[in-house]
């Protein structure tokens, strides 16, 4: 082989594919930063093949795998009856509700979606993380979402489930496992007060909450995320609660998701390119 075919070889060898995953984290209204997420992705024009969710994220996930963008997500919203949605938030409310509204955007069964999804439940007998792969959609999504004390467990054969983020709050874990070789998760929950920066009704509201929830949150139901997730963007969402839906709030969530993704591109694009370096 001569020098010119033997350079060839060498510097014209294909890029091997890599198969990138997105796991989205649980936190209620904090989502509105999970699109901001996605804008800053469309722009830099990364894509995601597989896709799971907790709560929220599966929620934004199913959208995401459906083909809606980050503006049709936010027209969504724009579209919710922010006051006819707070008459649903009754403690231990059921879901029907909720599941009715995904229907009109997210009908079918997990396994039709274009692209590999699924997300985090817990399981309300044994407290473990569960992963919904098959199913109703919008009944999964509900059953990933359903927290205590505002909703009850939603049933699906025969069992209870409950909020993902009980269990596995950013489900980077279960992303590999559908085939993701290199998983971005977005943990909405990073800058979280601490117990001892609340105050004492915050404190005591929050014991008389987990008094009446019938699941717990496992010691791992975030690490397990971080520990799979090749890189993590945490948008600081301190100033606000899973409850935040007021439109200012929601507004400002987005673009701290837009921001904080913006300002790790470079860092992302970096780390993709050494697994590619890598796996040459």
């Amino acid at each position: 082989m001569g020098i010119l075919s033997r350079l060839k070889s060498l510097f014209g060898r294909k890029q091997p594919h890599i198969t990138l995953g997105l796991a989205l984290g649980s936190g209620g209204a904090k989502g509105m930063a999970h699109l901001g997420v996605l804008k800053a992705f469309e722009e830099a024009g990364i894509s995601f093949s597989v896709v799971t969710g907790a709560s929220i994220g599966g929620i934004v996930g199913a959208l995401y795998t459906k083909g809606y963008s980050a503006a049709d997500m936010v027209g969504i919203v724009e579209n919710v009856n922010s006051k006819e949605f707070a008459k649903g938030l009754k403690p231990f409310a059921d879901m029907s509700f909720i599941e009715t509204f995904l229907e009109n955007y997210l009908d079918g069964d997990l396994s039709s979606l274009p692209m590999p999804f699924g997300v985090a439940v817990t399981d309300g007998e044994s407290n473990a993380s569960k992963f919904l792969k098959e199913g109703k959609l919008a009944r999964a999504l509900t059953a990933s979402a359903a927290i205590p004390p505002f909703f009850r467990g939603v049933e699906i054969g025969g069992r209870k489930y409950y909020d993902g983020a009980f269990s596995d709050a950013i489900p980077a874990d279960y992303c590999k496992q559908l085939g993701a070789d290199f998983v971005v998760g977005v943990d909405l929950s990073a800058y979280n007060r601490s117990e001892e920066e609340k105050s004492t009704l915050s404190r005591l509201v929050g014991s008389a909450i987990t008094a009446m929830t019938p699941v717990r949150y496992l010691e791992n139901a975030k690490t397990r995320g971080y520990a799979a997730s090749d890189v993590m963007i945490r948008p600081n969402l301190s100033d606000f609660k899973a409850t935040s839906i007021d439109r200012v709030s929601m507004d400002e969530m987005f673009e701290i998701g837009y921001d904080t993704a913006k300002a790790q591109m470079d860092e992302i694009r970096a780390k993709i390119d050494a697994w590619k370096r890598e796996h040459r």
